[in-house]
């Protein structure tokens, strides 16, 4: 056993620690709903009872653009779109569709090249369930029940959807490597 003994901590220095041991090197100034829409073309006759459920198209998109701040450097807009398209045959019965924003800045410890995967996969896994949320409100409102989207894996969308500049730099790399 140690003959350490350690003084009693304030409390609101411990809060102090705690906060900056868990701190992410981004910062979030604003979360807001940038564009929203819902579409009801068949209202009512799409709410009788006894119809055969819709079938569902859900897409999601992501987008980041640099904002120009004389305050902040690495000040970033990243758009989170989500639609979602309802269809019973050839009708359709409701279209759904969000676009959530956030402004963020990263931390000057992160590297430039890490900033475009980070703005793309980690910032909308932090908006996704507020869009979330909001787009089963909007579905309800319009007189249908919520629409609970599933959880989203933001990184294999990026990987996807990257995947040929992914390729271009990893060969690149392994270029470097044996020259």
């Amino acid at each position: 056993m140690s003959d350490e003994t350690k003084a009693p901590q304030d409390p609101e220095t411990k809060q102090e620690e705690q906060l900056e041991a868990t701190a992410l090197p981004i910062n979030i100034h604003t979360q807001y709903i940038r564009d929203i829409s819902f579409e009801n073309p068949d209202a009512p006759h799409s709410m009788r009872a006894g119809l055969p459920m819709p079938e569902m198209a859900v897409n999601i998109g992501m987008d980041a653009r640099a904002l120009k701040d004389d305050d902040l450097e690495n000040l970033y807009e990243v758009a989170l779109t989500v639609s979602a398209t309802a269809k019973r045959e050839d009708k359709t019965v409701f279209i759904a569709e969000i676009i959530y924003g956030i402004t963020v800045s990263i931390g000057d410890i992160v590297p430039e090249e890490q900033h475009h995967p980070l703005l793309l996969i980690e910032i909308p896994k932090l908006a996704f369930p507020f869009a979330r949320q909001i787009l089963a409100d909007l579905t309800s409102q319009g007189g249908y029940p919520p629409l609970l989207l599933n959880p989203v894996d933001f990184q294999a969308l990026y990987m996807e959807r990257f995947k040929e500049d992914i390729e271009q730099a990893r060969q690149a790399a392994e270029q470097g490597k044996t020259n």
